[in-house]
């Protein structure tokens, strides 16, 4: 499968090239930055808010964000990803009126689906508080946190502007200020109100974060234009129907992973379940840095240009390179190194899923491989194949995972991770180069074996070698990780030229 296509040639890296590697580059460790501080903004946060509000008062404010935020996900249909393919398509076009005229069809339906998840939360708020809470007393509350939805969804649509038009610094700014507000916030609030101030935290967090999204969408020109509802509707209608693929795809993730867990906690009880719970969670936080971050540029890169099979073939290999030997390094320092980070995160209780994540970080490249193609279906609207390809995808994964548990437990879910990737950068590869005509360039496949080659060796050693040889072993293969992807990188982006560029300063 990993063979070189016939009409694919090994790009040369000339300046257009470099500058496009230069770009995929910098979005990542721009986002990459941020979404690290986000983190760690959101770990004093929570730190400050266990201490103030007890195990009740966070409990409290989870049932609350869970309740509403199950409505939002299902009255949103998904615009917040899917029409950033619409503005960043309408960008890439050149045409003004055009863009102007996507930018006010989002604006009317954030208005539209915004004000829909409002009403719905007021309507269920006697529901929501009666299975939350298991009283009446919520139903207040609720309906004071309904407008939470309305002001998320208009802040979605404002950086859905942002992300689509690739203004990235203000994306990245807002963020970054957001996460802070919500730590200078909270945290007086809390200390003033105590289990009372959850409410007006919530209402406040959600109006800052509106006032911070348009203050930074405001400066992207957009000509000021009146248009129908007919054409309102006209152009909105593939937002929609690829917003309602992509959240049916996220509730298909939703259903398999409570499914999992309900098999786990029907074999081996509640423990069980808080081992794969905290091994699914760090995993995917640690690697979800490169993903998002990536994502954020390489979601409208793509969009833009989805009429160009060409241009989305190079794209993608390109995306899938610098992707590789970002995430390659990390994951061979996560291999070696998982039992201390585990005891920093949680305690040595929580020892056992060291297999489990081993051979996840193995399924990761395989992740990151399909991550860069499966995009062409979203960027190229094709909803109809996006959602039978996840729907598939979710089945033979969930199939697998079952299987793996019964088999191998926590070590038989992680083999089980690797093989669904595996088997879904098969499906998507085969599908893209029929449809597409995409395949992977010489440059790809070389870095690809070879990641794969050092994760494999480094897995072996964790598994076979003693303690003391696995830690020499290891840390000598994260140094050749490290090395070849500095020296690969710096093919592509002239790293020491911007060293030394920014000595001569």
């Amino acid at each position: 499968m990993l063979e070189k296509s016939k009409d694919i040639q090994q790009p040369q890296v000339g300046m257009n090239e470099k500058s496009s590697y230069r770009s995929i580059f910098k979005a990542t460790s721009l986002f990459g930055g941020v979404q690290v501080y986000q983190i760690l903004m959101e770990i004093i946060r929570s730190k400050f808010i266990a201490v103030l509000l007890g195990p009740a008062g966070v409990g409290i404010q989870g049932l609350y964000t869970s309740a509403t935020q199950l409505i939002q996900h299902l009255t949103s249909f998904g615009l917040s990803s899917s029409a950033v393919r619409n503005v960043a398509e309408a960008n890439g076009s050149g045409d003004q009126t055009r863009m102007s005229k996507v930018v006010y069809a989002l604006r009317r339906l954030v208005w539209i689906t915004g004000l829909l998840g409002m009403v719905a939360v007021m309507f269920f708020s006697p529901l929501l508080s009666k299975t939350s809470f298991g009283d009446s007393v919520h139903i207040i509350p609720f309906i004071v946190i309904s407008v939470t939805l309305l002001l998320a969804q208009l802040s979605a649509g404002q950086n859905v502007i942002l992300q689509g038009t690739r203004k990235l610094k203000w994306l990245a700014r807002s963020s970054a200020i957001g996460a802070t507000l919500g730590v200078l916030i909270s945290v007086p609030l809390y200390y003033w109100l105590g289990v009372k101030g959850i409410v007006p935290n919530i209402v406040i967090t959600a109006i800052t974060t509106l006032l911070l999204s348009w203050y930074f969408s405001r400066k992207v020109e957009i000509k000021k234009i009146s248009i129908s509802n007919k054409e309102v509707f006209d152009i909105g209608k593939s937002m929609m129907i690829m917003g309602i693929a992509m959240s049916l795809s996220h509730l298909l993730s939703f259903a398999s992973s409570y499914v999992i867990r309900a098999y786990i906690r029907f074999l081996d009880g509640v423990e069980a379940v808080g081992l794969y719970s905290a091994g699914f969670l760090l995993m995917g936080q640690y690697t979800g840095l490169v993903f998002k971050a990536m994502g954020t540029d390489f979601y409208p890169r793509l969009s833009s240009v989805n009429q160009d099979n060409v241009k989305c073939r190079h794209l993608m290999n390109q995306q899938g390179e610098i992707g590789l030997l970002i995430l390659a390094p990390l994951l061979v320092i996560c291999i070696v190194f998982i039992p201390y980070v585990v005891k920093i995160l949680y305690s040595e209780a929580f020892l056992a899923i060291e297999a489990y994540m081993v051979w996840c970080s193995l399924g990761m490249l395989f992740k990151m491989a399909s991550w860069a193609i499966s995009y062409a279906f979203v960027a190229k609207g094709e909803s109809r194949l996006f959602i039978i390809i996840e729907s598939v995808n979710a089945v033979y994964k969930l199939f697998l995972s079952l299987m793996g548990y019964k088999i191998g437990g926590l070590t038989g879910l992680g083999v089980a991770f690797t093989i669904s990737y595996l088997l879904y950068m098969i499906i998507v590869y085969t599908i893209a180069k029929k449809r597409y005509g995409f395949g992977f360039n010489t440059s790809f496949i070389k870095i690809f074996l070879f990641q794969f080659l050092l994760l494999s060796i480094c897995i072996g050693g964790v598994v076979i070698l003693p303690t003391i040889w696995k830690y020499i072993v290891g840390s000598l293969i994260i140094v050749l990780a490290g090395f070849y992807s500095l020296s690969e990188l710096n093919k592509r982006l002239e790293l020491k030229a911007v060293v030394n560029k920014f000595k001569k300063k």
